[in-house]
């Protein structure tokens, strides 16, 4: 049975009951086999350069934890107490790699010079003077500007990893590091809050973002082995790689490596042929690949890298907060690419393994903030701002000489990583990632089950027991089947935030490859009301409540809940496939709108528009004709 909204009331009523006990039990871990946790796997401190340089000199790790937490801190930009109102379950602090804590550890402590010679000891003279004139004139800006990549041939930079030299670097880093690591020991609390020890990787050549999210399930004391490596070593992943498998066989501990920001990597996120390094792909590669990196972070505060009309032209939702601003001095006009975007990656996947019998996109999805100010912020009217100084609607506006350069309002207050785990805690957390049983969303907190398998039927949507019924009758989002005779059944449940905005719909993407040749589609399996239907056979859109003069909205529209059994209509067994979900809210206010009205201006001066449908994306099921020889553990 599928609920659109098109039953009659007591029918409804019922049934709505039914989905909602199931919503409100899936948190509890007596009555499933797993709980849903809400978390933030990319949270930079004071301790990243960007940050502490754009006036976050304050938000350390410390605070990161206890704001996740729940409790009031200071905000690091406008001195505010702030808040979230819902805290989240676990965090990643992940705070660059590159020169990890070195510009706040000598503005606030010097330069050590135990081990200096006469001219390094004046070299640390020098950069103290000069960091403490940036400081203190308010020109981090431009010194942050100053660093970025001035050229756009990204072969060439890749292979010239940044170095600036910096006397005691390696011992200011190692001070640091093992003072956050030990906090995150101090505020890990299993079952009630879980700290993950990790890092960035923010490799850039030419502006091509190829930046990677770090973490471990190790504690302080393992983790202590070792310093987080960075992109001042080598910019390529395939030699992050190899040093995750040389660490892990060194000192025990697992890891995750997560891309992010692929909708800024000049296609360089997800080749189809060659490897950065000019190289082909090959089976050594993939497997490296696959077996680090099982989720790619889908949405952020620098924009959302599902997909691109570009792309996907015949997708009327894929045009949601893009964001065109690479990351370098006089960065080129937007061009993106199909290696910018998880949607077109998971389809180079069936290419790639087509071709060579293994498939290095196999991943799961999550969202997380990229929040620089300390605060893991994903509320549209709790927003603060990537960095601390545009943490208020006036900074917001940016640099307008900058014209074609973002400002506050370009970022997207986005997204959550939801994880479905056994319990909460480290190792239950990396193994949810491992095993790619995660999702992402773009803020709020949608509740989503997806199984996939031959013995799911209709019906199923109203058991009592939808994770017992799922799992005995397929596999959970992220996993994998193979050699069906019969098309499978999809089990959908999905409840809406409780805090937040109805349902609009829910959708079922499709990618395969037939002949060598890659397509997508986008199936509505449920939508709330009664719709007429468009040309091509599509619900019409639900009306936009949003009032722009107040930023309100109501929930007269959508639906609380959806459960329903999904068949693909055109599944054939012999063809490579993969599915997930992509749920929409109904149409809510964008911060940006806030903002215009707290300013008093016309909205259309922010660039951007009144109302948003905020989203939540799951792992993807993917389906194999038959077992792969390159089928991931």
């Amino acid at each position: 049975m599928s609920f659109n909204g098109e039953v009659g009331p007591s029918v409804a009523r019922a049934f709505l009951a039914l989905v909602i006990g199931y919503a409100l039990s899936i948190a509890t871990p007596a009555a499933a086999e797993k709980q849903l946790l809400w978390g933030d796997t990319h949270v930079h401190t004071s301790n990243s350069f960007d940050a502490y340089l754009n006036l976050n000199m304050t938000a350390d790790p410390d605070t990161a934890y206890r704001f996740a937490k729940g409790l009031p801190v200071v905000h690091p930009g406008n001195r505010a107490r702030v808040q979230l109102e819902t805290p989240l379950d676990f965090l990643v602090v992940a705070d660059h790699a590159e020169y990890l804590g070195v510009v706040r550890y000598i503005r606030e402590r010097g330069i050590p010079r135990d081990e200096l010679g006469i001219l390094e000891s004046l070299g640390a003279w020098a950069g103290e003077w000069w960091l403490d004139r940036v400081i203190d004139n308010d020109e981090g800006r431009a010194a942050f500007s100053s660093l970025l990549p001035k050229t756009n041939d990204v072969s060439t930079e890749a292979a010239e990893p940044i170095r600036v030299p910096v006397p005691a670097a390696e011992a200011m880093t190692r001070t640091i590091w093992e003072e956050m690591i030990e906090t995150a020991d101090i505020h890990n609390e299993p079952g009630r809050f879980t700290t993950l020890i990790g890092w960035e990787w923010s490799s850039i050549p030419a502006g091509a973002n190829l930046h990677r999210v770090v973490f471990t399930s190790a504690d302080a004391g393992v983790a202590g082995k070792f310093l987080p490596y960075a992109s001042t070593i080598s910019k390529y992943p395939e030699d992050l790689w190899k040093w995750l498998d040389e660490t892990a066989a060194e000192t025990g501990a697992d890891f995750t490596s997560i891309p992010h920001n692929s909708n800024i990597s000049k296609g360089y996120m997800f080749p189809s042929n060659d490897r950065l390094r000019g190289t082909p792909i090959d089976e050594a590669w993939v497997k490296q690949r696959a077996k680090w990196e099982t989720v790619a972070e889908v949405t952020q505060y620098k924009g959302d890298s599902e997909t691109h009309p570009s792309v996907s032209p015949d997708d009327p939702f894929a045009d949601f907060e893009t964001y065109p601003h690479y990351i370098q001095q006089h960065a080129p006009e937007y061009d993106p690419r199909p290696g910018d975007f998880i949607r077109s990656a998971l389809l180079m996947g069936l290419a790639i393994e087509e071709r060579i019998g293994f498939n290095p996109y196999r991943f799961g999805l999550i969202g997380s903030t990229d929040s620089h100010t300390g605060l893991a912020t994903a509320e549209e009217p709790n927003f603060w701002g990537k960095f601390a100084r545009d943490s208020t609607p006036e900074k917001k506006t940016g640099d307008r000489s900058r014209a074609k350069g973002p400002n506050g309002w370009s970022m997207s207050a986005s997204g959550l990583a939801a994880v479905w785990a056994e319990e909460n805690t480290r190792d239950a957390i990396l193994r949810a990632f491992k095993r790619r049983e995660v999702y992402a969303t773009t803020g709020p907190r949608i509740a989503v089950r997806l199984f996939g398998g031959p013995g799911i039927k209709p019906g199923d949507e109203a058991a009592q027991d939808v994770a017992g019924v799922g799992r005995a009758g397929g596999v959970p989002m992220g996993g994998e089947l193979s050699s069906l005779t019969s098309p499978p059944g999809f089990l959908i449940h999905v409840a809406k935030d409780p805090e937040g905005a109805n349902l609009d719909r829910v959708q079922m993407v499709k990618g395969w490859i037939e002949a060598g040749v890659t397509h997508e589609t986008v199936h509505d399996v449920a939508w709330s009301g009664v719709r007429t239907m468009d040309s091509q056979g599509r619900p019409a859109s639900i009306p936009d409540t949003v009032d722009p003069a107040t930023a309100t909205y109501s929930n007269e529209y959508g639906a609380a809940t959806f459960a329903t059994v999904w068949t693909d209509p055109d599944f054939d067994p012999q063809i490579r496939c993969f599915y997930y979900l992509r749920v929409l809210e109904i149409p809510t206010p964008r911060h940006s709108l806030r903002d215009a009205i707290a300013l008093g201006i016309d909205p259309k001066e922010t660039g951007h528009p009144v109302s948003i449908q905020e989203r939540a994306y799951t792992s993807p099921i993917q389906y194999r004709p038959q077992p792969s020889r390159g089928k991931a553990k």
